[in-house]
């Protein structure tokens, strides 16, 4: 068969966004029948979402080999379905978990992978990709020769979009032991936060060594309840222990692509800045009016944080109380 095929994720029974970004954008590309692929227990109960958002088809790959990652394990069963379901597509979530796996299985087929990807587009009946490069300054488009076309997509950069489809097909296939004898496996996650994912949020408020000391951080969790937003920061102040490095923002950390980022105390290293450039909106606070971030801000605001963010929180607070 041809058509597209979308790996989706699943974190504790429930699928990520991200998956349904993908199948979206692999709806959107009309390049024929939508399959998606998902592992772990409970993999076969996503076929009524995943059919709401343009999949045809669920292969479920379940079984106690596949309880827990295993980077060799996945790599080699999703390589077995790939090879039996033949699609000229793959779309990938960028996520950590999707971008140890692509390149796995790019390498075991023998396939050309586009990661990180801003946007996917059906152009005479290839698929063109558009990813940052040159640190965020820039994008390219880029085509992939051969097939199939492995492509993972990040987080937040399309829209869930709904067709009213029925429940997708569940099509369990025979995977002739792939996968079954990985050669190391994860046997625990340690989650550090049960608060938004930052690769997730829709917005994330982020402190940087502006905010002085470690304890000050609380001033952004209270401004981030109100926003039901994420918080994030920049490397230097998870380096020092300030919060824990899952908070890190940037080009070494988590890229992020919220619709509004609100850096505060953050001067705007060229790092940093590759890490949000996918934001739709940046708003800055830094009493600095020569710092590096206001010149990729939309909206900034030159003071003291320690008096704009109580203000801003409390503002917040009583608007929300109108409503």
């Amino acid at each position: 068969m041809a058509g597209i095929c979308v790996v989706a994720e699943q974190t504790d029974g429930k699928l990520r966004r991200v998956s349904l970004e993908a199948a979206s954008a692999a709806k959107a590309l009309g390049m024929g029948a939508v399959t998606a692929v998902a592992f772990g227990p409970g993999a076969d109960t996503h076929a009524e979402v995943l059919g709401r958002h343009g999949v045809e088809a669920l292969v479920p790959v379940m079984g106690p080999t596949f309880e827990t990652y295993s980077s060799d394990g996945f790599a080699e069963a999703l390589v077995a379905v790939i090879r039996a379901l033949d699609p000229d597509v793959v779309i990938f979530p960028a996520t950590s978990w999707g971008k140890d796996l692509a390149p796995r299985v790019s390498g075991l087929l023998g396939a050309g992978l586009v990661s990180d990807c801003t946007a996917l587009a059906n152009r005479d009946g290839d698929v063109v990709a558009t990813r940052p490069i040159y640190a965020g300054k820039a994008f390219a488009t880029v085509r992939v020769e051969g097939r199939p076309k492995l492509f993972s997509l990040r987080p937040n950069v399309q829209r869930v979009e709904e067709t009213g489809g029925l429940a997708a097909r569940v099509t369990p296939l025979d995977l002739g032991g792939a996968g079954a004898a990985p050669k190391a496996r994860v046997t625990a996650v340690e989650r550090g936060s049960d608060k938004v994912e930052l690769t997730e949020a829709s917005i994330i408020v982020s402190g940087g060594r502006g905010m002085k000391a470690p304890e000050n951080f609380k001033l952004l969790d209270e401004l981030a309840e109100v926003l039901g937003a994420a918080v994030g920061s920049s490397r230097p102040v998870a380096d020092e222990g300030w919060v824990p490095h899952s908070y890190h923002v940037g080009q070494t950390g988590k890229v992020v692509s919220p619709d509004l980022y609100i850096a505060v105390g953050i001067s705007g290293a060229i790092q940093h800045i590759a890490g949000i450039s996918g934001s739709k909106y940046i708003v800055a606070i830094n009493n600095d009016p020569d710092a590096p971030i206001f010149k990729v801000a939309n909206y900034g605001l030159v003071g003291d944080l320690f008096q704009i963010v109580p203000a801003l929180t409390q503002a917040l607070r009583e608007y929300k109380a109108q409503q």
